[in-house]
């Protein structure tokens, strides 16, 4: 047995060959022989399978309907009397109830199990009702009566829906299988068929059928035709969808056709005549299958069962003849492998695997040359879970594709994941999905040189033997691998991401697109692009990215979307290639970290981002000579980079993108520079996990301004208020550079456990308002977050206004001043800054108001933040214990919580505090500081005299 990788091969050397011509022995053919039931003493004018297939209800001049049981061959149910002679009978699709209508024009819908009527008899009609159905989803009745109309009922309620004109005497009507339609077929001068649309009962149009009565309409499966069988003796095939007429009618009949049967399959019809036969038609081709089914008096009604095995149908001595449609059909196509074939398709559909193999092994035996009966044989061997039989007609089918033509072949080869189950090719295509979900928009194929978008990458993985492999173990086992599967997509998919130093004349994606790029002439950073892919493609991988090829900078839309997943891009490689052009073959340790590389913006989340990193020397050499897997997992490298970044080892090692350490992530960049000034701002995008419009062109105090809102909005952490340098004109609380947060954040004075107790001791042993201090932590708690939205920041914090401002002498020539300040309820302290305040006291009043603040942070109130996964279960104070104590004040409480005292021991400490200056519109700004600004309140009762307020910051 041949792999299937070979057998694929062969599809690229199909070539055209002659059939051999088939023979065939003439075929003696038999009457086929029915089973006879004596049902009724008179006419049977109707018949209907249930849906099991099982039972059938008969109808009769005899005025009754009775159910009979067509394996066992006895009566069920039943009978069900009517007070005339029954016309007409139709099944519910629940197989619940039967409907009849009857020659004195009434209509009677049955319960079948309590043989009772549902309710009483519907009459409305005035002459026979000759025909009756119900709609597919049960809930609607159709009737057809002699009077010339049609009625839509309410099943449920026998409500009358609509009644409709006829154009003549009405002879039957069909609901379309859909459920969308509902035709009739009558007679006035010529047979003529009408159709609705059952939504609102608006005739859509109408057919000059047949030159006599319409006694019969039916529906293929799939609502696209309507046949129609006549007194004129034809049978005709429509359009419903433009009411033409298909093919040529069907005219073996020697007289009116009664009645019509479509198979379930949509493969053949049947039909009753008054020349006492029943005769089979191909639906596509319209020819007679083969002899008729004979009767002995004239032949009034037929039915086909659902499953397709049983033909039943009725006549005038009120006899039904029980046909086998294997044994007759078979007679009739014994020798034509397509209707085994679709015979084997309707079974497979139907999860008869072992009836399919049968026929499979049949259209085998009558056309051995063709692929078709062992890609039905493939089909049913799996579906009966023999696997390494279905892998062998597989291998088989597509040898047979050598005497196939040549389009047909090629056809196969692009559409391989046919012979797969639907159930495969949807975990093959759910697996690509995931894993392009986060790949780049393009993708260099390492082995082509190709750049390639994502349709291409699909298309070459459709066409590799990657997924070759990948059907056959799918094909040869069970039950459905999707672990196999994401894996075998996984692995193919992967890419590589390359993170360097932009040199001049990088390639960009015109000069790439559309050609291979280990074509291109080997000069200046070219070479660095081929060497990379060729690396990339040594280790295995199939797709490279670098960004100056693939992606397209004069693509607006395509570079804010790359910018915004850039990060997710390295995070999901493979693997990320840092290339070091200045670092010599041979260098010691201290290279990288005096590499240019270690200086540039874009290199830090191209750093963290990834699992796994390698670092390359100028000449495509491992740095250090380290031949490991990961150089994350090197100590040398990663304390390299922790001394020279600033970056701890654990986030270098295993960094987690978020607003958390805002003021850590802000510090890591402040030392970076990069090419376009709103770089520095969107290389951050990715490590604090935001995403924001790429707007080139709007300055860095723009871009970083707007980075930094959306951090203090979504994360309410005020740390990134934390600088010294000059004010932004986005927002004043903030810097206008980056490196204006390169000196460490303040970190006051901390306590020790012992010393906070020490100081809550000393604070219970003195005199402390209870009510202020419970009022001051109550405000705190409920103050709300910072909000910041359109450049204008809502502060909350603790303010402390200024009573004086006196200028140090001999600063007039000076670039900074040095300022002594007062402020009520803090100690004297200085600022120096660049800008000229105006100098004010006691005796020298301003009409500006200028204030100290202490932005708030909750943190302070020292309660569990159950967001900061560093905080263990075991550090939660136990129920019961002093640090347990209730966060607020409580009526009639006597003394201060233990929340309470902490919260004013750690107001009493040194902070980093906000110069503020009032403006004309009542919001403040803030006034920049060369240095921190470090405050404390004077005493105790400063603090329990605080103003907390939310502050509008311009």
């Amino acid at each position: 047995m041949s792999g299937l990788l070979n057998v694929a091969k062969q599809y690229l050397a199909v070539r055209r060959r002659p059939k051999p011509a088939q023979t065939t022995q003439p075929v003696q053919t038999t009457q086929p022989v029915p089973i006879t039931m004596r049902v009724h003493t008179k006419l049977v004018s109707a018949v209907a399978f249930f849906k099991d297939g099982q039972r059938i209800v008969t109808a009769s001049e005899d005025k009754t309907l009775r159910i009979w049981d067509v394996e066992k061959r006895v009566l069920v149910g039943g009978p069900f009397k009517h007070s005339d002679a029954v016309t007409s009978v139709a099944v519910s699709p629940d197989d619940r109830r039967i409907a009849n209508g009857g020659v004195d024009g009434a209509i009677i819908i049955w319960d079948v199990d309590s043989t009772q009527m549902v309710f009483g008899p519907l009459v409305k009609h005035t002459d026979w009702v000759s025909s009756v159905c119900f709609s597919p989803d049960g809930k609607r009745l159709a009737s057809g009566s002699d009077d010339c109309t049609v009625i839509i009922w309410d099943a449920k309620t026998g409500a009358v829906l609509s009644t409709l004109e006829g154009l003549g005497v009405v002879k039957c009507v069909a609901f379309s299988p859909d459920g969308l339609k509902l035709a009739s077929g009558s007679c006035r001068k010529t047979g003529i068929i009408r159709v609705w649309s059952t939504n609102n009962a608006k005739l859509l149009f109408d057919i000059n059928a047949h030159s006599d009565w319409v006694r019969n309409v039916v529906w293929t499966p799939d609502s696209q035709q309507l046949i129609s069988a006549s007194d004129d003796k034809k049978i005709k095939f429509w359009d419903s969808s433009n009411r033409t007429q298909i093919g040529q009618p069907c005219t073996h009949h020697t007289s009116c056709v009664s009645s019509l049967a479509v198979s379930s399959d949509g493969f053949f019809i049947a039909s009753a005549s008054f020349d006492c036969t029943v005769q089979l038609w191909n639906i596509k081709s319209h020819k007679k299958i083969e002899q008729a089914l004979k009767h002995t008096t004239c032949v009034s009604s037929v039915a086909i069962s659902p499953n397709g095995e049983l033909l039943v149908s009725g006549d005038y001595d009120g006899n039904i003849h029980l046909w086998s449609i294997k044994n007759t059909i078979s007679t009739g196509f014994r020798t034509d492998p397509s209707y085994f074939a679709h015979c084997g398709k309707v079974k497979l559909e139907q999860n008869l695997y072992a009836e399919a193999l049968l026929d499979a092994n049949k259209v085998i035996e009558l056309n051995p040359s063709s692929y078709i009966g062992y890609e039905l044989k493939h089909a049913a061997l799996r579906g009966a879970q023999r696997y390494d039989d279905a892998f062998e007609a597989f291998t088989i089918m597509l040898s047979k594709l050598d005497d196939a033509p040549d389009l047909q072949a090629r056809q196969l080869l692009q559409q391989q994941q046919q012979y797969v189950s639907p159930e495969v090719e949807d975990a093959i295509r759910q697996a690509i999905h995931v894993q392009l979900e986060n790949a780049p928009l393009r993708l260099i194929n390492t082995f082509t040189g190709d750049l390639c978008d994502r349709d291409a990458q699909i298309n070459a993985f459709m066409k590799s033997a990657e997924h070759g492999k990948l059907l056959y173990s799918l094909v040869m086992h069970a039950p459905l691998q999707t672990e196999l599967t994401g894996e075998v997509v996984g692995k193919y998919f992967s890419w590589v991401m390359l993170s360097h130093r932009w040199e001049s004349n990088e390639p960009q994606l015109h000069n790439v697109q559309g050609r291979n790029i280990y074509d291109l002439d080997q000069v200046g950073t070219i070479v660095k692009l081929q060497k990379f892919c060729k690396v990339a493609r040594d280790a295995g991988y199939h797709w490279a990215w670098s960004d100056t090829c693939c992606i397209d900078q004069n693509n607006n839309v395509e570079l804010g979307r790359s910018v915004n997943s850039m990060f997710i891009w390295y995070h999901f490689s493979a693997l990320t290639i840092v290339y070091l052009s200045d670092v010599p073959p041979w260098s010691k340790s201290g290279a990288l970290a005096n590499s240019i590389w270690n200086t540039r913006g874009w290199t830090v989340q191209e750093f963290l981002a990834p699992k796994i990193v390698l670092f390359y020397q100028a000449d495509w050499s491992l740095y250090l000579d380290k031949h490991s897997r990961n150089h994350k997992e090197s100590v040398a490298i990663t304390q390299e980079l922790e001394r020279s970044t600033g970056i701890n080892a654990r986030a270098l090692v295993a960094f987690r993108p978020g607003m958390k350490d805002a003021r850590e992530k802000l510090q890591w960049a402040s030392t970076r520079i990069t090419t376009l000034q709103e770089d520095i701002a969107y290389s951050l995008f990715g490590i604090f996990g935001v995403h924001l419009p790429v707007i080139y062109g709007e300055k860095r105090q723009n871009a970083l301004g707007r980075l930094l809102q959306e951090i203090i909005a979504h994360s309410g952490d005020i740390t990134a208020l934390d600088w010294v340098g000059q004010s932004s004109s986005f927002n004043s609380c903030l810097p206008a550079d980056i490196s204006s947060y390169k000196a460490p954040s303040y970190t006051p004075p901390s306590l020790s456990e012992d010393e906070m107790q020490i100081s809550i001791s000393t604070l219970r042993n003195t005199t402390v308002a209870v009510e202020s201090v419970s009022k001051l932590y109550t405000t705190l708690e409920n103050i709300s977050v910072p909000r910041f939205a359109n450049a204008r920041l809502q502060l909350p914090c603790i303010a402390f206004t200024l009573t004086e401002v006196k200028r140090r002498p001999d600063q007039d020539e000076a670039r900074f001043f040095t300022y002594d300040i007062k402020a009520d309820g803090l100690q004297d302290l200085q600022i120096t800054t660049e800008e000229k305040l105006v100098q004010f006291s006691p005796a020298k009043r301003t009409r500006q108001t200028f204030l100290l603040v202490r932005p708030w942070n909750r943190y302070d109130l020292g309660l569990i933040n159950f967001a900061d996964e560093t905080q263990r279960v075991e550090d939660w104070p136990e129920p019961g214990s002093p640090s347990d104590d209730k966060l607020g004040g409580y009526p009639g409480h006597n003394e201060p919580t233990t929340q309470e005292l902490r919260l004013i021991v750690r107001l009493r400490q040194p902070f980093v505090a906000l110069l503020l200056a009032q403006q004309w519109g009542g919001e403040y700004k803030r006034i920049a500081s060369d240095n921190n600004i470090i405050a404390q309140v004077k005493d105790l009762a400063s603090v329990n005299m605080m103003d907390v307020r939310m502050l509008d910051i311009l």
